[in-house]
């Protein structure tokens, strides 16, 4: 009876600072921004800029952490899927980023907010003083009224690189999180949260609503990896939830098939599942 009383009030204090979050950084994956034959799901990307333009406009601190690159580019030249050789995959995502960020400056600047891309890879936050002026850049940037789009550096990031990989961009998202001293992270995915089975074979699974920590349990229910389209999957959502829970910053992994759903997370409701209990 303790400890279910302990966990409503764990997860009342994370909707409760999920609906007084100010500063919010969101992660959209690869899945989300693409049909299944590469190309860019247009509609569901301008709901997106649509929605997070609104929220900034009510207040709200917006950053916005993509993945994408590789896929957009794989999409825009026509290839059949994701190349193996490192040198083929970099000049991928050099177009692909291209793409994706006119994309995204076109559609935040119809609702007149300016949009800046940051690259980053791991070199850059693991060293004290470039994280430093990493960070002084994303403060400028949010004081500024500006959208920080994020992405990994793909075009220059390889793993032979020690340190400059960071390796998927739910990771990202939860340094991006640490970095600007977010009060929320969201990702957004092609699934609606957690489940205690896998949905995909299992029609009696159902959603966690709420993980007041990550334990191996939570990590074994994550397992698998993600689409032929990205490089994450559900363990790395969790992997990122519990290392925004350690810095104080609650997590929230939902759908991102309908953006408007960011409206309702934000006013309270259950959507998804909420990881941690944000800051003390």
């Amino acid at each position: 009876m303790i400890e279910t009383e302990r966990a409503a009030e764990r997860a009342e204090k994370s909707m409760s600072a999920i609906t007084q979050a100010k500063r919010v950084v969101v992660k959209v994956g690869t899945s989300t921004l693409t049909y299944e034959n590469g190309k860019m799901n247009l509609r569901r990307i301008e709901r997106l800029c649509k929605v997070l333009s609104d929220l900034q406009n009510s207040g709200r601190e917006i950053v916005l952490v993509t993945s994408g690159a590789i896929g957009v580019g794989v999409g825009k030249l026509g290839l059949p899927s994701r190349p193996q050789e490192t040198e083929k995959r970099q000049a991928v995502a050099a177009v692909g980023q291209c793409e994706l960020m006119f994309m995204y400056d076109k559609f935040f600047g119809e609702y007149n907010l300016t949009t800046a891309q940051v690259l980053l890879t791991g070199d850059v936050v693991a060293n004290e003083h470039n994280r430093r002026n990493t960070e002084n850049t994303f403060m400028e940037l949010i004081k500024m009224g500006i959208i920080p789009v994020v992405n990994e550096n793909d075009t220059v990031a390889v793993d032979e690189l020690e340190g400059a990989r960071i390796g998927d961009n739910d990771t990202l998202s939860a340094i991006v999180a640490k970095l600007v001293e977010a009060d929320f992270l969201v990702i957004l995915t092609d699934i609606d949260g957690l489940y205690d089975k896998n949905p995909a074979v299992d029609p009696g699974a159902k959603r966690i609503p709420f993980v007041p920590e990550v334990t191996d349990e939570i990590r074994r229910l994550a397992g698998g990896s993600g689409s032929n389209r990205g490089t994450g999957g559900m363990s790395t959502k969790v992997e990122a939830a519990a290392a925004a829970n350690r810095a104080g910053i609650v997590c929230c992994v939902m759908s991102g098939a309908v953006p408007e759903k960011l409206y309702d997370l934000l006013e309270g409701a259950q959507i998804g599942t909420v990881f941690g209990t944000g800051k003390r």
